[in-house]
Order: structure tokens, then C-alpha cells, then sequence
């Protein structure tokens, strides 16, 4: 077929569906989209809490645990060990489809009887607030993150990383890292974005191969370079006596001259693309014949991606991979799954499509909460053959209905907006998300006003907060949350010589979403002078740093 404009149902823009995009619905069977893939994204966004956790009994065995689900939402909710436990059984809850009504009223229905797992965190020791990670040791308060330990405060921590503290986007080993965002492969760095083989590095930006640095960008393979300018081992330690890293006030003072440099000297790739093939986005690695993606690693053959490892021929995905995942489509949360579509966390499974909360399994339609089961649609189990018979009389039904080939729509999330990350992605007041019929959560998380020692009381110095402080609670500078700090925590700022933060977890997770790059391209030109290429970038043009093409910018760093 030839591509082809359609006008998104929600925002009323144009969108253009191309040849190749017609050959990819045809080889997984679906219509094409009604939506452009902006109005996708935000629709699976809003069936992501990540990071919003709740205290709720366990339905099975009345005890308390973690979860992201709020104490008022009308949903079964199972601990950890009940979920995957065998006190209960997911067919128990297996019922007819009523051809008379609607898919998605249906499956509404049946995710508010079946069990939902408190949180999604597999194979882990000692790591209870976790959610979307697995294989983790110690690790606390920290999402989407695996194999790792000695991890806090912390988001997207990949590939055998330990001892850090508020991070995000670490792909690989990091170790002993502390506000530290997009990096590989460092040491001991503190403050620290889109750094690769560095070791001590304190305020650096767009550094590789570097150790002992401090305040400086773009810097290749150089040590004891101080605020770009290069001195010998003993000038920069005698540079770096100037600060008291230990103080507060020296932090705060770093942090400002940080972003102002980030923003007034750093010359900023138009895009971090590496060692790829044909590929268009930002933050691509190991990629081929990817378009409009962001945050990718070794994907193939694949377009609207956003944030996966390791997988092909798919479209349409947020946050999945880890294996190959293969021929997938409008999929959130889910892992290590091949031919699958419409599903929210769903791990280990193989084709599967319109189900949630399913793991281990294959062969399910319109399943919810489903443990190694096969044959199933709306958890009730058939034969094969009448399972496909099935499955093909209720596909036509939804195309009848209009609602075969889209995700679940935000009305039946079992999370409201406020909860999820489109409320960081794409931001709506509670007045617009209510005028969608979207959900909005009241029971605000956290506490206020009890806070059992003022910020001025808090010691500047980190060597001099006593131990006494771990039965303190502190109030946030920025949203004045309560929050307090654990054992562990305590000893990383006094081994890495970090003042005490003033502000509350979530409000140092923004400070870094607020510096990562859109995920979102616009057109541009080159600022180098003189320079005429043009080219899609992560940076829009209301941004006044200096943005290069790949030419100018790699004559002017390497």
C-alpha cells in the first residue's frame, strides 16, 4: 500500500501512516491506527504509575504491603508472595464474552474481580519499593531497575550497577554514582550527564574517557581538567581544596553553575546517536532501521519506540524488551515477550493480546492476573481449536465496535492520570483530565507539616549530621513533603562526602527529568557559523544552547 493521512481522532492533526507501517499491521493482523503516535504514547503513558507508591492490606492475607495501588481504588490487590502463591486461581474468575456489548466494558469488568499483584518486581532480595524491576539486591525507592544493588532513589538502572543514589539512566555498571543522568560504564561520579568511561568527575557534561574533572564539557580522554582548563595532577587538587564538597551551601552554589554552563557553554549534540544504522531519535544505541524512538538500545526494524533493550520488528512500545521481543505492538511495561499486542505488564509471554498483569504464559486474549496459563480468553480456559475460533468471532466484533487495533483506553486504567508518568510527559490539570473521563487520584501521597526539625537546623557540613538524624523527618524545600533518610542512605552522603539533600525524593527526580532531553524532534539548523546543514533534533527552538550537526560538532569536541 502507499502511505497515507488520516486525522487523529484526538488532537484533530494530520498524521501520515507510511508504506512500510501498512506492510507491519498486516504481518500482526491489526487495522491501522486512528490515532497519531503522539496521541498513542500519551494514551499508554496513562497507564504507567511507576514511581507513586501506596501502603494497602493484601485481599488474600490481610497483610500490609507496598503497592501502586491507592487504598481507595476498587480493585482486588495481592502481596507478592500471595499473587504468585497458589491460594488462588485465575480461572476461578474465567467468564463468557457477551457479544452484545462492548470489548473493553467487558474487561473492565473482569480487572476489578481478579487479583492485580501489588507491584512488578521479580526475583529480588531486600528491595520491597521497587516497581517495573527484577533481579535487584538492596536496592530502594527505585523504578525500572534491574540487576542491580546498593541502589537508591533511582530510575532505569540497567546491566550490573551498584552503590548508586539518585540516578537516572544508567544503561550500564555504573558504580558508586550520585545525580548522575544518561551514562555508562563510570565510577565515582557525581552530577553528571551523558558521561561514558569516567572515573571522578564532578559536574561534567558530555564526557568520555575522563577521570579527575571538574565542571567542564565535551571533554575527551583528559584528566585533571578544572572548568575546561587543563592543569597537572597537583594544580587540580589544589584547584579542588577551594570547595568544600561536604557543605551545602558549596553544593547549591555547584548546582547553579552547572545548569548555566550546560546552557551557556556546552555545545550539544543535535541528537546521542551511536554506532547505528539508518535510525532517527535520541539516545539510540546498537540500533538499525529505527525511526522516531527514543532511549533505545539494540532494537531493529522498528518505529514509535520508547525506552527498550533488545528488540525487532516492533512498533508502538513503552518501556519493553530485555531478550528479543519480536513482532509486538502498542505494548506498556511488558518484558521478554514475542508476538504480542494491547497488553500492560505482561512478562514472559508469547502470543498474547489485550491482557493485563499476565506472566508465563501464552496464547491469551482479554486475559487479567494470568500465572502460566495457555488458552485463555477472559480466563476462562478452551481447547485450541476453540480458543482460535473464538478469538477470531471476538476480533470481529471489536473492529465492529471500533476497537480492535487500539491500546485500553485511559477510562478503564486501573491508575489515574496523576499517578503516571503522562503527568511528567505531558502534563494535564485535573480539570482536563477529568473533562476526558480520565481519572484523577485525591488521596495525595505523602504527608505534610510534620516535619521534626527545621531545614535551617540541618548542619551544612555532611560530617557534622548526627546519627539521630535517621529518626528525624524533614520537610521538602520545594513541595514541603515530609521525607526522612535511611541507614544506608546516611552512610553513602558521608562516604561520598554529599551534603544533605533539602529536598524530597520525587522532587530530585524531577530536577533531573527536567534536564534529559524531549522526547520529542523538531527542525533545525546548525549554529555553528557558517554551517547549513539542517537536521531533526531533540532540542526545540526555544533552546539557546549551541546545537551542532554531527560534522561541526565532532570538529570542535574530538
Amino acid at each position: 500500500m502507499k502511505k497515507e493521512t488520516k486525522n487523529c481522532q484526538n488532537c484533530k492533526q494530520d498524521f501520515t501512516i507510511e508504506a512500510e507501517d501498512f506492510n507491519f499491521y498486516e504481518k500482526i493482523k491489526v487495522p491501522a491506527p486512528i490515532l497519531c503516535f503522539k496521541c498513542r504514547q500519551h494514551r499508554r503513558y496513562a497507564w504507567r504509575n511507576e514511581r507513586n507508591l501506596y501502603r494497602r492490606n493484601c485481599d488474600l492475607c490481610g497483610k500490609s504491603t507496598v503497592t501502586i495501588y491507592s487504598p481507595n481504588k476498587p480493585y482486588k490487590v495481592y502481596c507478592h508472595d500471595c499473587w504468585w502463591g497458589d491460594g488462588w486461581d485465575f480461572t476461578s474468575y474465567g467468564r463468557d464474552f457477551d457479544f452484545s456489548r462492548p470489548f473493553f466494558e467487558q474487561f473492565s469488568e473482569l480487572q476489578h474481580e481478579v487479583p492485580r499483584m501489588a507491584l512488578l518486581n521479580k526475583n529480588s532480595v531486600n528491595s520491597e519499593y521497587t516497581n517495573h524491576s527484577g533481579n535487584n539486591k538492596n536496592v530502594y525507592l527505585s523504578f525500572s531497575t534491574f540487576d542491580g544493588e546498593n541502589i537508591m532513589y533511582s530510575t532505569w538502572i540497567m546491566e550490573n550497577s551498584r552503590d548508586c543514589m539518585d540516578c537516572s539512566f544508567i544503561y550500564e555498571k555504573g558504580e558508586r554514582l550520585y545525580e548522575v543522568t544518561d551514562s555508562r560504564t563510570s565510577y565515582q561520579c557525581q552530577y553528571g550527564i551523558f558521561l561514558k568511561d569516567c572515573s571522578n568527575c564532578l559536574y561534567c557534561y558530555d564526557c568520555r574517557g575522563c577521570n579527575n574533572c571538574f565542571m567542564s564539557t565535551n571533554l575527551r580522554n583528559k584528566s585533571y581538567v578544572f572548568k575546561n582548563k587543563q592543569y597537572s595532577r597537583e594544580e587540580y587538587l589544589i584547584k579542588m581544596k577551594e570547595y568544600e564538597m561536604s557543605s551545602f551551601a558549596t553544593r547549591q552554589g555547584l548546582e547553579k553553575e552547572f545548569q548555566d554552563m550546560i546552557e551557556q557553554n556546552a555545545i550539544h549534540r543535535y541528537v546521542i546517536s551511536e554506532r547505528n544504522v539508518d535510525s532517527l531519535g535520541n539516545l539510540l544505541y546498537d540500533c538499525k532501521n529505527v525511526k522516531q524512538s527514543f532511549e533505545v538500545t539494540r532494537v531493529e526494524d522498528s518505529k514509535y519506540i520508547y525506552g527498550a533493550i533488545d528488540a525487532k520488528n516492533c512498533m508502538d512500545l513503552y518501556h519493553v524488551g530485555l531478550n528479543t521481543t519480536e513482532l509486538c505492538y502498542e505494548l506498556q511495561g511488558c518484558t521478554r515477550v514475542s508476538n504480542c499486542q494491547f497488553c500492560h505488564l505482561c512478562y514472559d509471554n508469547m502470543n498474547v493480546q489485550y491482557s493485563d498483569t499476565c506472566q508465563n504464559s501464552q496464547n491469551l486474549f482479554g486475559c487479567v492476573s494470568v500465572k502460566k496459563g495457555e488458552y485463555l480468553i477472559f480466563n476462562k480456559k478452551y481447547s485450541k481449536a476453540d480458543y482460535e475460533s473464538l478469538r477470531e468471532k471476538i476480533i470481529e466484533h471489536m473492529k465492529k465496535t471500533g476497537e480492535y487495533g487500539e491500546f485500553f483506553p485511559p477510562e478503564i486504567a486501573p491508575v489515574y492520570y496523576n499517578e503516571t508518568q503522562g503527568n511528567l510527559y505531558m502534563p494535564l490539570t485535573k480539570e482536563e483530565v477529568l473533562a476526558k473521563g480520565w481519572h484523577w487520584e485525591n488521596n495525595v501521597l505523602g504527608t505534610f507539616s510534620r516535619e521534626t526539625i527545621s531545614a535551617a537546623k540541618i548542619p551544612d557540613k555532611i560530617e557534622d549530621v548526627p546519627d539521630s538524624y535517621l529518626s528525624e523527618i524533614f520537610a521538602c524545600a520545594s513541595c514541603s513533603k515530609n521525607y526522612n533518610i535511611t541507614k544506608n542512605e546516611l552512610l553513602f552522603y558521608k562516604k561520598e562526602n554529599i551534603s544533605l539533600p533539602r529536598k524530597c525524593p520525587n522532587c530530585r527526580y524531577k530536577r533531573r527529568f527536567d534536564l534529559r532531553p524531549k522526547r520529542e524532534l523538531w527542525h533545525r539548523k546548525c549554529m555553528k557559523a557558517e554551517c547549513k546543514n539542517e537536521f531533526e533534533t531533540c532540542y526545540p527552538p526555544e533552546f539557546a544552547g549551541k546545537v551542532y550537526c554531527e560534522k561541526c560538532y565532532n570538529q570542535e569536541v574530538y
